[in-house]
Parts: C-alpha cells; sequence; structure tokens
C-alpha cells in the first residue's frame, strides 16, 4: 500500500506591510489588505477577505469565509456570520441617539446571519438582526430586522419630529 501524503496545512493569514491589524485573533486564509486598521479585540474567521481602507473595531466578531469590500467600517456591536459579503461603503451605526463625547453604557448589537449579503452603500442601523441568506440592496436603508431568505432594498428620509433640547 502507497503511503498518501499529508494534507496541506492551511496557510497563515496574511497582513498588508501598510495595514495595521493589531488583532492577533485571524484565522487561517484570512487576508487584510493596504489601508485598513484592525483594532485587538477583533476576532476574523478563517478565509476571509478584508479590502483595502477597511476598519474594524475591538468589539467585531467576524465569521468564517466572510468578504469586506473596500471602504467598510465596523463598529464595537457588530457580528458577522459564516460567509457573509459585504459591499463597499456600507454603513454600519451602532448608536441610535450619538452625541458627542456621550457614551451608552452598551452598544447594541447588529447580527448579519449565515450566507447574507449587504449591496454598496447600504446602511445598517443599530440592534438589527439581518436573517440567513437575506439580501439587502445597494443604497437601502435598514431600520428593522430583515427576515431570513427575503430581498429589502429602498430607503427614505422622512421629518419624525423636532428635536428637543
Amino acid at each position: 500500500m502507497k503511503p498518501t501524503s499529508a494534507p496541506t496545512p492551511p496557510a497563515a493569514a496574511f497582513v498588508h506591510p501598510l495595514a495595521d491589524c493589531q488583532s492577533k485573533h485571524l484565522g487561517a486564509d484570512t487576508k487584510v489588505w493596504q489601508f485598513s486598521v484592525v483594532l485587538p479585540g477583533a476576532v476574523i474567521g478563517a478565509n476571509c477577505n478584508v479590502n483595502s481602507h477597511c476598519f474594524i473595531e475591538n468589539d467585531v466578531v467576524l465569521g468564517d469565509n466572510v468578504t469586506i469590500k473596500c471602504g467598510n467600517y465596523l463598529w464595537d456591536g457588530l457580528t458577522l456570520e459564516d460567509n457573509v459579503f459585504i459591499g463597499p461603503n456600507v454603513t454600519f451605526a451602532n448608536d441610535r441617539y450619538p452625541r458627542s463625547k456621550q457614551y451608552p453604557e452598551a452598544f447594541a448589537r447588529t447580527v448579519v446571519k449565515a450566507g447574507a449579503s449587504i449591496g454598496a452603500a447600504a446602511v445598517i442601523l443599530p440592534g438589527v438582526t439581518i436573517g440567513e441568506g437575506a439580501m439587502v440592496g445597494a443604497g437601502a436603508l435598514v431600520a428593522k430586522d430583515v427576515p431570513a431568505h427575503s430581498v429589502v432594498r429602498g430607503d427614505y428620509a422622512r421629518h419624525v419630529y423636532p428635536i428637543q433640547d
């Protein structure tokens, strides 16, 4: 009987020399490209691709096989499960009522479930869950949970009420 060769071990994560990756929690075969910043508490799974000009804060978790296109900022309180796709320039917010130098005790948790995709320039408000396999159209404003295996699109801006200081 002929001996079989051992499987090739997965490659270590690749961090471009012009990236500032402070996290030690990078899965095998993950790539972090130039001009991206990854803070030390971030956890990134295996075989992920973080394109250039991205920022990933401490309380962010990425599963395996996640793609983050250029120009994304992933703020504290965000979880992206396995096989998630984030198009370019998607905006994730983590504070529903932001004020300068006033921080909530905890940021709302936003979860993008496995296999979901978010199109370019979509805006995801804090505390929503985007269901498994769902698709968010480019430029959409997501203010409520998105059911699994559904497609959402569109946006709106309307006067709600005057600010009471």
